[in-house]
């Protein structure tokens, strides 16, 4: 069970990279240092949006509007980190 675990912990803690990507390279487009319009960056931003959307779309159906500010990346986050932290201190109870 405990080999589980520790899978469980890698999982969450690619999807946390994968979120963090996808928000970096957000400010990057923003601020025109990326272009959206080159091969590379589009399929790499295409394929973030494919793989987090799932995951932003019902947690941006429970956010109030914030205008043009999106929070689920902040609120994904600190769901990751509370299943890490629940993971890491409940270890034992699997074990």
């Amino acid at each position: 069970m405990g080999s589980l675990i520790l899978v469980l912990l890698f999982i969450l803690k690619i999807v946390w990279f994968i979120v963090i990507a996808h928000v970096v390279m957000s400010w990057l487009i923003s601020f025109n240092v990326l272009n959206r319009h080159q091969p590379l960056v589009s399929n790499i931003w295409y394929g973030l949006e494919r793989l987090l959307e799932p995951i932003y779309g019902p947690i941006r159906r429970i956010l109030p509007n914030m205008g043009g500010l999106d929070l689920s990346p902040l609120v994904l986050i600190v769901i990751i980190y509370a299943l890490q932290t629940i993971l890491i201190r409940n270890a034992y109870a699997f074990m």
